[in-house]
């Protein structure tokens, strides 16, 4: 009879199968490339004036997902020979989605260790956690999601907390428009095309692996009226100089410098697509383009020149090469195994670091009676053999940025050198400075 019983129950279900999605390329290149040591975290943080109702808060949650049931997936099991990795849609999150540590000193400093070593299964629905971070000598609270970045980016996290905002302060948020790239220029060389970048040079690495982070505020740096070159173009620059002044002190060799860009064109309205929606361009730098006394006026008008085509540019989310390696002509376990080769074999040519200029946060963030976010920190994953990412956004006429960066590489003292150096090089490019 219970025989019977599970197999009646088992027709129910392959008659009413769960929605099933194939990995995007950038998925499956990030599964194929876990790392346990480096978790492949996003981590988001928002600042609150005020606190939030814990119950109201869940629900606003609770409801902000099931508006975009893209996120409510887990990796689907699969046999020996798949061969597609597929996220399974589900019809509702995990119980423990959103926590509320206790309310203690140091509360959020453990949160944002957490967030960079305690990634959130891609087994269970979704592939994030919010925690409700309050400490005693403060009034407001920090909302900081940690996020699996085989699954979802920033940009789309920060939408789904966007709707939740919404529906935790009952107004509705005016639509946000689409970013707008302007006309493309001449593609630009990719500088060391063929021959080995330079690697960010090892510092004084830490004791335990995994990534840690440095954040802090910045003015948003001015641009001379009518300048061709972007806030972003101006982050690229003080980017490509910190990496080869660090590089420079450490004695390593003048190589050219490759910093990746992602580029996002998606809408930000409610419907906007969930996942990995990125593609990744690359900025190239020539050794004679970052030494020091180089003309940033004139730095800055080439990268604009450079950003601006690559920008418009019409390839691969993360390339050709990517794209062959993940085409289902082998099982997955066969593709992971020729990926992995493929990235230790290619570590040479990786690019240097990563700057994900988020940019100006499209929505107001407004939760009501707890106030609108004051501060939005957002930080990419660091992981070897890059092991430095630079992540900002702004709110407020503020830049907010995080340095992450791998402890196989890099120590703390070391990182906070780097975010000073940064600021430094930022404030250089800001009109009054030109």
């Amino acid at each position: 009879m219970a025989t019977e019983h599970r197999t009646r129950s088992t027709t129910r279900q392959d008659r009413h199968p769960r929605p099933r999605v194939p990995f995007t390329v950038a998925d499956e290149i990030a599964r194929h490339c876990a790392d346990a040591r480096e978790p492949n975290t996003v981590h988001i943080e928002l600042h609150l004036p005020g606190r939030v109702g814990h119950d109201r808060l869940r629900e606003a949650f609770g409801r902000a997902l099931a508006r975009h049931p893209r996120v409510l997936m887990r990796e689907r099991p699969r046999g020996p020979f798949a061969r597609r990795y597929e996220w399974e849609l589900t019809d509702r999150a995990r119980a423990d989605v959103v926590v509320f540590p206790p309310c203690e000193p140091g509360a959020l400093a453990r949160a944002r260790h957490r967030a960079l070593t305690e990634p959130p299964s891609l087994a269970e629905p979704p592939p994030l956690r919010l925690e409700v971070v309050e400490e005693p000598d403060g009034e407001g609270c920090v909302l900081l999601l940690a996020v699996h970045h085989t699954a979802l980016d920033g940009p789309a996290c920060l939408r789904i907390v966007a709707t939740a905002a919404e529906l935790y302060g009952g107004r509705p948020a005016p639509p946000a428009a689409p970013p707008v790239r302007p006309p493309a220029g001449t593609v630009p060389r990719r500088e060391g095309r063929g021959t080995p970048v330079a690697r960010v040079a090892a510092g004084s690495p830490g004791p335990t692996p995994g990534n840690a982070m440095l954040v802090t505020e910045l003015p948003v740096p001015r641009r001379p009226s009518g300048a061709a070159h972007t806030v972003n173009d101006q982050l690229m620059v003080a980017t490509a100089l910190t990496v080869a002044d660090w590089n420079r002190h450490q004695g390593a060799p003048e190589r050219p410098l490759r910093i990746t860009m992602p580029v996002d064109d998606r809408s930000r309205g409610p419907a906007m697509p969930i996942g990995n929606g990125t593609r990744l361009v690359e900025v190239g730098y020539s050794p004679a383009e970052v030494r020091p006394g180089t003309d940033l006026g004139a730095l800055l008008r080439v990268t604009a020149g450079r950003t601006r085509a690559l920008k418009a540019l019409d390839r691969p989310p993360l390339g050709r090469a990517a794209e062959l390696l993940t085409s289902p002509v082998l099982p997955v376990a066969a593709r992971a195994v020729l990926a992995r080769g493929a990235r230790r074999l290619g570590s040479r040519w990786i690019s240097t670091t990563l700057l994900s200029n988020i940019g100006r946060i499209p929505y107001p963030m407004d939760f009501g009676d707890a106030g609108r976010a004051s501060a939005v920190w957002v930080s990419a994953p660091a992981a070897m053999p890059r092991g430095l990412t630079f992540t900002t956004a702004s709110t407020g006429g503020r830049l907010h940025l995080v340095v992450r960066w791998s402890r196989a590489l890099l120590g703390d003292e070391d990182g906070r050198r780097l975010t000073e150096t940064f600021a430094d090089r930022l404030a250089a490019t800001d009109a009054e400075a030109l």
